[in-house]
């Protein structure tokens, strides 16, 4: 293996950080649109009601941003408000909070860079009509300024400032690494920003002014974002300063005021009792246009744990010191602080301090404001606390703090808007709360069952299944009380009743420590090829402390099997309704009444009732020929089944109408001959037929007598034109969407509002668009019936970023004619591209937009989501066309979708293969699969795409090979489920797995523990998963010292003790236990089947799975094997554990009890040092403790000592293939051994000289070659190998590198998978293998071997996409991926990695630069695709 290549497979999801900010909207076209009555379309007087008022307290609400290692997201909280006629009714479902009974979040845009975010700040100038924008500072010195743009619906950068290279050297002052990154700060009436750089480098970003755009009056219509102008570096040694610990801006000047909270001389906890207040604060006063700072105020003798400032809002302004003992409030003119706890001091001859009543230690912990005198914390332990600013008008009084509920374990904090706060977590969910103040208990309807109150929240009953169960858990148990403190009563009282409801939640299956590749439930022992794959499931430590979770994740679905029939060559399948006179059940529940099967040559009918019963002779359906579409017309009164010949309408079983396609096509030309139907697309009360010549007709139906007629549009006679695909859409709901983009939009809303009121039940409106892709690539939307086109495209195919309406914006036109050289190289590529289908549809929710789906002819998928943008300076260029006689285009041009545009969304699909443009159907919509919307893609790699916030989840299921047909089934015995049917002449009714929650990149289960876990392995024989667990117990400080020391020790303590209170005191141990867990098989459901307790101060280190040669039975035992510690502090010498456990299952007479496996103890000694790895090489047991590594033979009874090796310091991970040996050491890089049974000796080979703090090591195999790779402290990983025939390894004692990456996340853990062939692929070897890993920040991906020719393809592509592509915030891709040394010695290695996430933006590009890109590096776009597709193939793993 000389050639690697890294692939992400599940990005990260710990946030980091997350803020708010109105970036896609300002605050006043916020409050605008939250002043909208709630879509009731009645009188105004409505408005008045106090039902319809209560929404309006929650004021406008700005977007979410959070930030996960290199991943940006944007949300908008989206709210569901009690409408005024149901009040009493949902009330007691929900907890309805001022006015609103839900909240969710919803993704805006998402961006993956190249490069971590270090810090991240919002610009907000705080006026009404401008908008925010987000400001990101990266490694070294590197900020980067995000707004939003409209004319894209996305983020673009507007300014990049970097301060690194030779003309900066000088800020760094020789110093290579630094203890933490850039940290960026914004001045809250958005003059200037700040930014921290190389410890002690301020540098101030002014912002530009905001008037200078009122010259350009286009500018005006959409609102402004905050921009940075330009900048300039203070040096902060000048001023004195030699260690910043926090900075901000605060409140309240006429000029921006920066507050800087700094160290003056150092000290240590040795020093703290004679020299502990070493902090102060300095404020000074930022002058941009003189660069001037002068110091305004400071104030000293700060405790030495101060390590936050924090900005008090205004009126009351200031600022507050945050350390751990102790808060401190600083203003100008007066301060005052408060003591949490008994270690906190006072200088001399200060005034007393007061004291909370409640212990409470506050590092670490997250803050944010929920009101202008309330602050919020979360502390390091999860719990909540709220300190009141007590202000009289002139000066602060006092601080007031009271305990709240507990929550999760926090990564950063942030309030949105007035009435919502978002958690975000590193090692949880991240949660979006919604809090009030002294809510009146009406509006509550009853907190004390707050249970039934969680549960029963309306988006969440009908999304249940989403929330992780350790979310909703908490929550009962937490969130949902309005609490009372007990401290004395407040004259202001708002703190003393806040009311909490978790209304959303993200997941985070971060930190992935340890991971177990173990069997899934519902796996199926017959299985081969790559469909074996989806019997597998990774089973993850994640999370910790009480947010610890047991998170199992399956890269591909597997559905719960319910039956299956033999059924060869199907063609289709389809479900239908039908509605009899009773029309009782609402549509949402309605079950399906018939199953339509098409196979070659024949229909077959059956009836979903208890079970199915096939009524083919019995129905009027048309039974001899092969069915090409059915469905309901006429709200679900009737069921329409199209054939190639003609059509049926049948009421139930009955047929009331049957329709040949033959005469209309002989009326329409001068030919008699039959034309036959190719597809079909239905759109109640429309279906739009496609030709076997490329025609179209359309089938409209009548409502009042349920009949239907052909019709031929006229439109397209004329154009010789071949059509390639056609759909409906069908544009439905309160407000249908693509009313919003027309021209002359405010009249048609008008009207439709006008007529709407008269009848009163039925709110829904919906607009039919025809959709048409001709073999050109030019696609264009029709109205239906009348075939007016309303928005046209030249090329569809080549799958640019936007697509916007070509007659509407005829300057675009002029620029979009392409050289004629060009044209004639790529023509022949072009050609043979086709749309072979193509889907539009817009899914549930109150602000979804429509996506548009096109499938080619070589598999890709184009998905587009569309957005409105009223691009106003092209009307103003079109205006002056209209004297000159063009009156027409005018006219047409009107009732265009004219501000309609659709922006490609990337979406992981790869199903490389050459489809006719006469197959089957692929993409089929569902609305409700076991509480999921979006789509199912058949046909050979069939993919689930859910839509979830409005983003795509890709999914693919792999485990029946291709799928020919898919259908929704809702019926008594299968809810929600589905059905499809397999290439091999399978039916099979299937529900998705409930357990699972799909809105994540894999799908996921967690299972709670109530602990950290460790380390996790699998034990096949018996499915048992063995896990290390800890559990923080709070114990008396008197016995946790009592048992560290000695016994005389022990009895001073007791002596010293018994003066004062501190008895009372405690401290938190973790106690450590293994527990053996087991996934039941039926249920899915995790059970612990045993327990096995550590000692006091016992720490489990590894637990593993071995496999030992029994020297008295010769024969081969699997045994458990634990090695452990005892961390009893620094005076104690360190010593651990070896246990070794056997596995045995009982015998049970009555077959009534299911058999129940039993763990016993076989063996248990003490060593010297800690164990820390331990592992099984060739029957024997290698087991590192401390700093050496002993191999151990097995008698049955005892473990004998043959070998021993001397490691330098501490063995962090151990891997053997054969008798080779490669361990990790905590300092020293990597060792590579061999074990020889004749001498009976350990003997290192090679070992890497470099200094590196190694986190995870493994072996990987690439046919013959082995090599060894290891990922360290500083996020890069390595892969090195033995060749003691080359000179440079000094005669074979040193590992050479081979390649080094730099992954951007801790690698925790390295697991080797076997690759699963390709066809693709030259070298067929057999024995390749890549390593998945998973890192601290919740992502997994793969190292895997290559080739050197699809190497040396790629890399040049690679090369070529750095340039050719824009990066978001302008990072440099290759930069990124360059080793990170953090300022040690290192040489670097040779660049053989190729990177997936770069090159997956390959397939983002337009068709042209696709082929533009391949010719310049000597290939083809096929080629190329083959090769993503031969990659992808082979590392389906899970």
């Amino acid at each position: 293996m000389s050639y690697a290549a890294y692939k992400m497979m599940h990005w990260p999801t710990g946030i980091d950080y997350c803020a708010a900010g109105f970036i896609t909207h300002s605050p006043a076209e916020a409050a605008a649109f939250s002043s909208l009555p709630p879509t009731i379309s009645g009188p105004e007087v409505d408005v008045d009601s106090s039902a319809a008022r209560a929404p309006q307290r929650v004021g406008p609400t700005p977007n979410l941003v959070v930030v996960a290692a290199n991943v940006l997201e944007v949300y908008a909280v989206r709210t569901d408000a009690v409408m005024g006629a149901q009040d009493g009714g949902t009330s007691s479902l929900a907890a309805v909070l001022d006015g609103i009974s839900g909240a969710r979040l919803e993704l805006v845009c998402y961006y993956r860079l190249h490069g971590n975010i270090e810090s991240m700040a919002v610009l907000s100038d705080g006026t009404e009509n401008t908008r925010d924008s987000i400001a990101l500072a990266f490694k070294d010195a590197k900020v980067a300024c995000l707004e939003f743009d409209d004319s894209i619906n996305g983020l673009r950068t507007s300014s990049m400032h970097c301060f690194e290279g030779p003309d900066w050297l000088h800020l760094k002052r020789g110093r290579e690494s630094f203890a933490f990154g850039p940290v960026i700060k914004a001045d809250p009436q958005g003059r200037c920003g700040a930014a921290l750089f190389y410890g002690l480098q301020m540098i101030i970003l002014k912002a530009a002014q905001s008037f200078v755009g009122e010259d350009e009056p286009t500018r005006m219509l959409s609102s402004a974002a905050v921009r940075i102008d330009s900048s300039y570096v203070i040096d902060l040694r000048h001023l004195e300063m030699n260690h910043i610990k926090d900075f901000t801006f605060v409140h309240g000047y006429i000029e921006p005021v920066l507050v800087i909270l700094h160290e003056q001389e150092p000290t240590w906890a040795g020093r703290i009792s004679s020299k502990n207040q070493t902090c102060m604060i300095s404020a000074f006063s930022i002058s941009m246009s003189l660069k001037q700072h002068p110091m305004i105020w400071s104030s000293a003798k700060l405790p030495h744990d101060a390590y936050q400032l924090l900005a008090v809002p205004p009126p009351i302004s200031g600022i507050l010191v945050i350390c751990a003992n102790s808060i401190h409030y600083h203003s100008q003119s007066t301060s005052c602080s408060l003591a949490l706890n008994s270690f906190s001091s006072q200088p001399d001859g200060s005034p007393e301090t007061l004291k909370t009543s409640f212990h409470v230690e506050l590092d670490a912990a997250k803050a944010t404001w929920l009101s202008h005198d309330i602050v919020m914390f979360s502390s390091k332990n999860g719990e909540i606390l709220l300190l009141t600013v007590v202000y009289d008008g002139r000066s602060v009084q006092r601080l007031d703090l009271m305990k709240s509920k507990a929550s999760i374990l926090s990564s950063g904090a942030t309030t949105l808007g007035s009435s919502f706060f978002f958690l975000g977590s590193h090692l949880a969910d991240s949660l979006l709360v919604q809090f009030s103040f002294g809510v009146p208990t009406s509006v509550l309807p009853d907190l004390a069952d707050e249970s039934a109150d969680i549960e029963g929240d309306p988006p969440f009953a009908k999304r249940l299944k989403r929330i992780p169960s350790d979310v909703l858990q908490d929550v009962n148990s937490v969130e949902e009380l309005s609490f009372h403190s007990n401290s004395v009563p407040n004259s202001l009282d708002s703190a003393q009743k806040i009311s909490f409801v978790v209304r959303d939640a993200l997941i985070n299956v971060g930190p992935l420590k340890d991971f177990a590749y173990g069997l899934r439930t519902n796996s199926d022992p017959n299985a081969a090829g790559i469909a074996k794959q989806s019997n597998y499931e990774l089973v993850c430590c994640s999370g910790h402390g009480k947010n610890g979770t047991l998170s199992a994740l399956q890269q591909s679905i597997r559905p719960d099997l319910i039956t299956e029939v033999e059924l060869p060559s199907c063609t289709g399948i389809w479900t239908v309704y039908y509605k009899s006179s009773r029309g009782i059940i609402t549509e949402d529940n309605e079950y399906h009444a018939y199953l339509i099967i098409s196979l070659e040559s024949r229909t077959m009918v059956l009836q979903t009732g208890d079970d199915l019963g096939e009524v083919t002779e019995t129905v009027d359906y048309n039974v001899q020929a092969s069915t090409i579409a059915a469905g309901n017309l006429f709200g679900r009164r009737r069921v329409i089944q199209v054939y190639a010949k003609g059509a049926r309408v049948l009421d139930g079983s009955f047929m009331t109408q049957e329709l040949n396609f033959t005469m209309h096509g002989s009326e329409s030309s001068l030919t008699s001959e039959p034309l036959a139907a190719a597809s079909a697309s239905i759109a109640d009360p429309y279906v739009l037929l496609k030709m076997v010549d490329g025609t179209v007709r359309l089938l409209v139906g009548d409502h009042s007598n349920c009949t239907i007629s052909v019709n031929a549009p006229t439109v397209f006679a004329s154009s010789s034109e071949r059509i390639s695909s056609c759909t409906l859409h069908h544009d439905r709901g309160p407000e249908p969407w693509l009313r919003k983009a027309r021209t002359d939009a405010w009249l048609s809303t008008g009207i439709g509002e006008a007529t709407d009121g008269n009848d009163g039940f039925s709110h829904d409106q919906s607009d039919i668009y025809c959709i048409i892709c001709f073999e050109s690539g030019k696609l264009e939307i029709f109205e239906v019936p009348s075939f007016k086109c309303v928005f046209s495209v030249e090329d569809f195919v080549s799958g640019s970023a936007i697509l916007s309406d070509d007659l509407s914006h005829t300057k675009d036109a002029v620029i979009g004619v392409p050289d004629a050289t060009t044209v004639s190289v790529k023509k022949e590529e072009t050609n043979n591209i086709k749309i072979v289908e193509l889907a539009m549809h817009r899914w549930s929710g109150q602000f979804s937009r429509p996506f548009l789906f096109g499938l080619l002819n070589d598999g890709t998928l184009l998905c587009y989501h569309a957005y409105c943008y009223d691009g106003s300076e092209s009307n103003a260029q079109c205006a002056p066309s209209s004297p000159n006689g063009s009156s027409d285009i005018d006219n047409a041009s009107d009732s265009r979708l004219r501000s309609l545009r659709f922006h490609r969304v990337s979406i992981d699909v790869s199903a490389r293969d050459d489809i006719s443009s006469f197959t089957r159907p692929r993409i089929t919509i569902f609305n409700n699969v076991g509480g999921y919307e979006g789509l199912f893609l058949g046909g050979p790699r069939p993919t689930w795409v859910f839509v979830c916030r409005q983003r795509f989840r890709v999914h693919p299921q792999l485990c029946d090979g291709p799928i020919v047909a898919f259908t929704v089934l809702h019926n008594v015995n299968c809810c929600h489920g589905l059905i499809y049917v397999t290439s091999q002449g399978f039916l099979k009714i299937c529900q998705l797995p409930s357990a699972y929650n799909y809105d994540n990149y894999w799908p996921v289960q967690k299972v709670p523990l109530h602990g950290t876990p460790h380390q996790v392995t699998y034990y096949a024989e018996q499915s048992l998963y063995s896990l290390i667990v800890s559990v923080p117990v709070v114990r008396p400080l008197t016995q946790v010292l009592s048992s560290m020391a000695d016994q005389e020790l022990g009895l001073h303590i007791e002596s010293d003790f018994t003066v004062g209170d501190d008895l009372q005191k405690v401290y938190t141990v973790d106690e450590f236990e293994v527990r053996i867990m087991e996934l039941e098989k039926p249920s899915g459901r995790w059970e612990t089947r045993f327990t096995i307790p550590m000692q006091p101060f016992e720490n489990a280190l590894t637990v593993r799975i071995v496999t030992l040669q029994n020297t008295t039975t010769k024969e081969n035992e699997t045994l458990m094997a634990i090695g452990t510690a005892y961390v009893q502090g620094e005076d104690v010498a360190a010593r651990g554990r070896v246990l070794l456990f056997s596995f045995s299952k009982t015998e049970n007479s009555q077959n009534l009890v299911l058999e129940e496996s039993i763990v016993t103890e076989v063996y248990s000694k003490e060593s010297k040092g800690a164990v820390s790895a331990v592992a099984s090489l060739q029957g024997h047991l290698l087991i590192a403790s401390g700093p050496k590594i002993t191999l151990n033979k097995w008698t049955g009874s005892e473990l004998t000592a043959v070998a021993f090796y001397d490691a330098p310091l501490h063995v962090v991970s151990l891997n053997i293939v054969k008798n080779f040996i490669l361990f990790g050491d905590i300092h020293k890089s990597i060792y590579f051994l061999s074990w020889k049974e004749q001498g009976s000796q350990l003997s290192l080979l090679a070992k890497d000289f470099g200094s590196l703090e190694s986190f995870a090591t493994e072996f990987l195999i690439d046919g013959s070659t082995l090599s060894l790779v290891v990922s360290d402290s500083d996020k890069n990983l390595q892969i090195f190998y033995y060749a003691p025939k080359m000179v440079e390894s000094w005669k074979g004692q040193k590992l050479l590198s081979r390649a080094e990456f730099h992954v951007g996340a801790h690698v925790s853990k390295l697991l080797r998978i076997q690759m699963l062939p390709t066809q693709g692929l030259v070298s067929e070897k057999t024995n390749r293998f890549a390593l998945v890993f998973g890192t601290l920040d919740g992502g997994i991906g793969c190292i895997a071997p290559v080739d050197e020719l699809t190497f040396r393809r790629l890399q040049s592509l690679q090369r070529k996409l750095v340039d050719a592509v824009p990066h978001v915030c302008g990072l440099n891709p290759r930069s990124f991926r360059h080793f990170k040394s953090n300022g040690k010695a290192h040489r670097p290695g040779p660049d053989n990695i190729i990177d997936f996430e770069l090159l997956s933006h390959y397939e983002m590009l337009s068709l042209g630069e696709q082929l533009d890109i391949a010719q310049q590096i000597g290939t083809t776009r096929s080629q190329i695709l083959s090769n993503f597709s031969d990659f992808l193939l082979s590392t389906s793993f899970l």
